[in-house]
């Protein structure tokens, strides 16, 4: 049978970039995918668009070009990445100069958009609940459908060497590579549940080599510092070995694929993508070597009629003061600086206000279990409210702990913020069309 091999460049927006110049350098690729979208990254980066109509792209698009492209042109290795965010056909263009500053010819790049829908979120075309019915219109920022594979193969068909799109559904990069690659038809469901399972596996990058599974004493997982990111190796029938590049740092095990597999899936018999309702339910995970995990098992039916569509929103601002008590007494003075807080700062005014005291009970609130007394304690207030002005009171109050008490205080830091909240819709797919913008070097 035929095989391809396909690589993950990255599993968030910050990655690091080493791990993709292995990849590209040795990992002997026909595809290097980067997934590099969130639900809020997004948002953000429609709101950076607002402001300047030239970026909206991912801010590390350009560095993570300039580290790759030589070497996957080199290679023969095709980039496909939503890193185009918010703003794809300006990624193109920027694609374009990194190639050209590189001195490298006739490389097409191919721009994917079609996945904003705002304009339909406003005319009601959206199947709304009542959490986007809530929100008053003047504060929708974004509205982001999650394109499936079928919208990035015209791209691979007509030869695109580079892709970047917006929104769409972070295995569905994946699939496109193998639905391209062994000529599959876009409604073969077997085929694609079980590149679903393959794509899933991949796409958050270093979790699946041990990233998210390292946890001494128990999960030890060699050479962190330096982590591989996955490859897998897949055949035509949609079988594949997911591995890693020779002597690169983590591991990849039954173990940590197994935790992968079921990362942000809710019903593994009936995952909703746009391209396939996959099933994971049969999956096999065999060892197949070292670092080498053979998976089989994946299976689908027909993808539904509907597209999830990411909803940003203005939501409040959030200012946040930070102070730190050390020595002895540390606990009680810094619980005594949080009721003077909390009894200056009037809850009324902030849709939420809430006190932490780090080292002690920032993550765990009332299931925290005391052990002896901390010997440094770092109080934590953040309060959201309508308006910048309201907000901002928190990191003020704060940092007058230093001359209003109680003594020792140290180390203030304050921020103010905008925030963007997130909900979620859905919207027919007869109602969103993609499309492709080309850029050639």
């Amino acid at each position: 049978m035929r095989s391809v091999r396909i690589g993950a460049g990255a599993g968030y927006s910050g990655d690091r970039i080493d791990p993709a110049v292995e990849l590209a350098e040795k990992g002997r690729l026909d595809y290097l995918i980067f997934e590099c979208l969130a639900e809020r990254t997004i948002a953000l980066a429609q709101k950076a668009r607002l402001l300047d109509p030239q970026s909206g792209y991912d801010p590390l698009l350009e560095e993570r070009l300039e580290a790759v492209l030589g070497l996957c042109a080199r290679n023969g290795v095709r980039i496909i990445s939503n890193m185009g965010a918010a703003n794809p056909v300006a990624a193109a263009r920027k694609a374009r100069e990194v190639a050209q500053r590189l001195g490298i010819r006739n490389l097409r790049v191919a721009a994917v958009t079609g996945d904003e829908v705002l304009a339909l979120v406003h005319a009601g075309l959206a199947c709304s609940d009542e959490s986007l019915r809530a929100i008053p219109p003047d504060r929708l920022v974004s509205a982001n459908a999650y394109l499936g594979a079928d919208a990035i193969l015209p791209a691979l068909e007509a030869g695109a060497d580079v892709i970047l799109t917006g929104r769409v559904a972070d295995a569905s990069m994946f699939v496109a590579a193998m639905v391209h690659s062994f000529g599959w038809p876009i409604d073969a469901w077997e085929r694609l549940g079980q590149a679903t399972v393959v794509g899933h596996l991949l796409e958050c990058a270093g979790q699946i080599t041990g990233g998210y599974f390292a946890d001494p004493p128990y999960s030890a997982v060699p050479g962190l510092a330096h982590l591989g990111f996955p490859l897998a190796e897949v055949m035509e029938d949609g079988s594949a070995v997911v591995t890693k590049v020779e002597g690169s740092g983590g591991r990849i095990t039954r173990e940590t694929c197994i935790e992968q597999l079921l990362y942000e899936v809710q019903d593994p018999s009936a995952y909703l993508t746009p391209d396939v309702i996959a099933d994971f339910s049969a999956v096999q995970l065999e060892n197949a070597g070292t670092d080498r995990i053979r998976v089989t098992g994946g299976e689908g039916k027909a993808r539904p009629e509907t597209l999830k569509v990411s909803v940003g929103f203005h939501d409040g601002h959030v200012g946040e003061g930070q102070i730190s008590y050390a020595g002895g007494g540390a606990l009680a003075r810094a619980s005594l600086a949080r009721d003077v807080l909390a009894d200056r700062l009037r809850p009324q005014d902030f849709t939420d206000l809430r006190f932490d005291l780090i080292g002690l009970n920032a993550i765990l609130g009332p299931l925290t279990r005391v052990h002896g007394e901390p010997s440094e304690v770092r109080l934590r207030v953040a309060g959201r409210a309508a308006t910048s002005r309201v907000a901002g009171i928190v990191p003020r109050e704060v940092e007058a702990l230093y001359t209003n008490g109680p003594a020792g205080g140290g180390g203030v830091s304050q921020s103010l913020r905008e925030t963007l909240g997130i909900v979620s819709t859905l919207i027919h797919r007869s109602q969103v069309a993609p499309a492709i913008h080309y850029e050639e070097s």
